[in-house]
């Protein structure tokens, strides 16, 4: 490894996004900086040179430590004050200062760097929601942004400051937008608290499996590593993908229903127990209206554009994330 070998830094690299990239990139020779508020254990085996930086980057300054010198940036910050990072209630300025205000933090220090270095990348985790609701079942990108909720509009407010400061020259940047993200392997070290992996958990303490619905609605699944691998292969591609936004997704809708009894069906074989039921009830009164519509992602722009294609399919995705809770690993994740 030499001070040539590119800097890349990634904010939020422990959250479960952040560092299932950081496992990603750890594979290959690069320099990483991995920045987050918690303890990060180094990926084992690693080929990169990985400095591990404890920061809160809400405190003054903070940015500006985090990404000296760096050639690509990897903005995977997310709110998360519960069970999960999307339910956000409107005004909450604290969920706005992390995913808006830190975007902001990050394009005023690379804007103002002193350095004659080329724009750094900048690669958004964005989501697919932040387009709103629509009729259509297949998104592909072409759809008007119309962002119904508070955490819809703060990713979209993001989105639109780093696509602002890209026409600016100020940075190369892009925003992939993730469908619904799950999954555990064998080098997890962060808690999911997505949909899946939070019925594997409840089907192994012996709890049914709810759903709001009759068990019809499709979500497109995309498993972490795949959408790591997204990332590094979005790196070398700039020069097609900055200045847009790109939609990930595996281009194929589950019914629900039949993956939470794929779940369940997994975890007993795992655990030799019954299998848990999977029953429909009464949605909770924040419920939302994309709660209840089926979504499939048709990313074959980005495929085209990088190479990328999602190689961890929802047979293997399932068992992998139903072994990794059996197993007692989920357990012992902060």
């Amino acid at each position: 490894m030499t001070v040539d070998s590119p800097l890349v830094v990634v904010l939020g690299a422990a959250g479960f996004i952040g560092s299932a990239v950081v496992r990603e990139l750890a594979q290959h020779p690069v320099r990483i900086r991995a920045v987050s508020r918690r303890k990060l254990p180094v990926p084992k085996n690693a080929r990169a040179e990985i400095e591990v930086l404890s920061a809160d980057l809400t405190e003054p300054g903070q940015m500006a430590v985090a990404v000296a010198g760096a050639d690509v940036v990897i903005h995977s910050l997310a709110y998360i004050a519960g069970a999960s990072t999307w339910r956000i209630a409107d005004g909450d300025t604290v969920a706005e200062r992390v995913n808006v205000g830190l975007m902001q933090d990050l394009l005023h220090v690379l804007r103002d760097r002193a350095d004659s270095q080329a724009p750094p990348t900048v690669l958004f985790t964005g989501s697919v929601t932040a387009a709103g609701p629509s009729d259509k079942e297949v998104l592909d990108g072409t759809e008007p942004d119309r962002p119904k909720g508070e955490y819809e509009r703060q990713k979209l407010a993001a989105e639109r400051l780093l696509l602002a400061a890209d026409a600016a020259g100020t940075v190369r940047g892009a925003c992939l937008r993730l469908t619904t993200v799950y999954g555990y392997s064998a080098g997890s070290t962060t808690r999911d608290k997505g949909i899946v992996s939070t019925m594997a958990r409840r089907a192994v303490a012996g709890e049914p499996l709810t759903m709001w619905h009759d068990g019809t609605v499709r979500r497109d699944l995309l498993h972490a590593d795949d959408v790591a691998r997204a990332f590094w292969a979005a790196i070398p591609c700039m020069d097609v993908l900055a200045g847009k936004r790109w939609l990930l997704g595996t281009g194929q809708g589950a019914p629900l229903g039949a993956v939470f009894s794929t779940v369940s069906s997994l975890v007993a074989g795992q655990t030799g127990k019954d299998p848990v039921p999977v029953v429909s009830v009464e949605p909770p009164e924040y419920a939302e209206v994309r709660d209840f519509r089926s979504v499939v992602i048709d990313s074959s722009a980005f495929q085209a554009a990088t190479g990328w294609k999602p190689q961890v399919s929802l047979e293997e995705g399932l068992r992998l994330t139903t072994e990794f809770c059996s197993s007692g690993r989920e357990a012992e994740l902060p």
